[in-house]
Formats: C-alpha cells, structure tokens, sequence
C-alpha cells in the first residue's frame, strides 16, 4: 500500500502529514514531538500561522535524541503574500529556515496567488477591511523561487490555493526552469476538487489536501455549517471498517493518490490520523464518499475577493 508520493523531482513526499494551521504555540512543540514519535516525517508549515520557531525546537530536539534523522523528514513551508516582490522572497524563506532551524526546506509553496503589500502586517487592509494587494506578478516571484532551489535553500518549490488557469500560466512561463512540483488545496468531502486534482495530476503535479476533516475548529465556524465527522454516511463508512470517521476522510484521499495534512495537537488524535494504511475503501466507498461534494469551502480568503488574482471565482 502505498506511503508516499513521488514528485516530478523525484522526491517521494509521505502521503500523511501533520497539519500545523491553528496549533498555538505552548502546543505545537509537543504536538510535533508526538508525531514523530508516531512516525510522522512530513511536517506542513507556514510562515504565516507564527509557530515555525517553536515547530523548529521540536524537530532539533527529536534530531538530538536520535529519534529521527534531518534527511527522514519532509518539511514544508509557505512563502506569505506580502513577500511576493521578487528583492522580498529570499529573506522570508531565510527566516523560515531560522525559525525551523533547518538548513534547507523539502519543498516551498507561494502561499496563495495574490500578492498583498509588503510590511509588517500579514493582513494589510484598505478602509473597506479588504486587503490591499502588491504589485508584485505571480511570474516573478516564481522566478525567486526557482532561485531558492538554485541557491540549496529548498529542494522543490510548488503553489497553494492556485486554481487551474493560474497554474497553467506558470507552466506556460516562457523560461521556465522548474515546474510546480506541488499545489496545496482545501479538499474534502465536501469539496473534493475532482477537476482541479485530475488536472494536477495530468501535469505531473502531486496534489496535497489541507482541511481534509473539514477543519471544526476554524475560528469563524457557524453552528449551521455541515460537519463531516458527524456526517450519518461517513459514520457508518468508518463503523464497517473498525476505524473513526477521521480515518474515513484521511483515507478517502490517501487513496486517490493525495497527500493529507490533518492538524492535532492532542497526542491521540495524532497516533489515530497516522493508522490510514492498514484498510482500503471499496470503489462503491469511494462513489459515495465523492458524491458528498457541494463545493463547500472552510478558507474562502474572503478578505482577499477583490483582488484581481483571487482564485476561486473560477470554476476549478
């Protein structure tokens, strides 16, 4: 049954990760501890969600220990938007890599395809609370990041939350030198993204799917909103196989050949995320499992909707 994933730098990427969107610091050390003691090797960072340096003391302490060797690991992070001005990319990936405390990052993803102005704050907003973007063009900045794995500072670079046209313009890039190796989604259920990863996967891009539980604990949940692992179906998925719905939704990608980065920071949960690949969904699992899908999205970066690079007004 197969663990990894290879990338087009034939790298092979593990096909479960440990999600570290919302694990606050005072927790994360622990949780990404817990993980590599349950056998993790991939770890999904981000400059963006402020814990890469407490994430980076968990890792040198485990490397310390002997628990777990530097070239074991895949460890990735993301390029924030307000870094997408080519002179900007290098020292945002420097910082990572200090904070990680790593000399090099297994692969490196432009968080998102729109730029946003460059200083202090992550979020720089315009009198309408929406964010106010950068001059900064998509194919520059891939341009600094194709610089990064000439540099040695990361083995592969790839893209998040970009939808099909915005991929196919950085493959289309007159000069390309490295193709995307990777693209980050939201993906589950509810939004299974068919289109988008067949097309990836046609392309020789590995696929990875974030929120694949459908992320309980966002901040801005609405007790209407639909609840996958309460999900009557998943449920009775999960209670035919022995396994928790978790695992259902963990599987259902692991299974089209995606890779998946659920976020805990309780040591149970992370020992029960890791136990996908000791079962297999029939086909007819599979069917059902798809025909869920309502393009229902947790992470609409609504902040961002005016933005003339904002993603997801296309159809996939």
């Amino acid at each position: 049954m197969a663990t990894h994933v290879q990338l087009n730098t034939a790298a092979k990427m593990p096909l479960l990760g440990l999600g570290t969107w919302k694990s606050i610091p005072g927790k994360v050390k622990a949780a990404v501890m817990a993980a590599i003691d349950a056998g993790y090797h991939h770890f999904d960072c981000a400059y963006v969600y402020e814990n890469e340096s407490e994430i980076g003391e968990a890792i040198q302490q485990k490397i310390k220990e002997g628990a777990v060797k530097r070239e074991d690991l895949f460890v990735v992070s993301k390029l924030w938007c307000t870094f997408f001005e080519k002179p900007l990319v290098k020292g945002a990936c420097q910082k990572t890599l200090a904070d990680l405390k790593l000399d090099y990052l297994d692969l490196y993803l432009m968080h998102w395809p729109l730029g946003l102005k460059a200083g202090k704050e992550l979020f720089p907003k315009d009198d309408n609370g929406m964010c106010i973007p950068s001059k900064s063009d998509v194919l520059e900045t891939w341009e600094a990041m194709e610089e990064l794995v000439d540099a040695g500072l990361v083995k592969a670079i790839g893209v998040s939350n970009f939808n099909h046209e915005q991929i196919e313009r950085i493959l289309n890039k007159p000069g390309l030198k490295y193709k995307p190796a990777n693209l980050q989604i939201e993906c589950h259920p509810y939004l299974t993204q068919e289109k988008l990863i067949n097309y990836c996967q046609s392309k020789g891009i590995a696929v990875t799917a974030y929120s694949p539980l459908g992320s309980p604990d966002r901040p801005w949940a609405k007790p209407e909103d639909p609840s996958l692992l309460d999900d009557p179906k998943i449920k009775e998925i999960a209670a035919k196989h022995n396994k928790t719905p978790a695992q259902v939704l963990l599987r259902f990608q692991v299974q089209r050949n995606v890779a998946v980065i659920p976020k805990s920071v309780t040591p149970q949960r992370i020992v029960e995320n890791f136990k996908v690949f000791d079962f297999e969904l029939t086909k007819e699992e599979m069917a059902t499992v798809l025909s869920f899908n309502r393009n229902w999205r947790v992470c609409g970066m609504t902040l961002a909707k005016t933005h003339k690079e904002y993603p997801f007004n296309a159809e996939y």
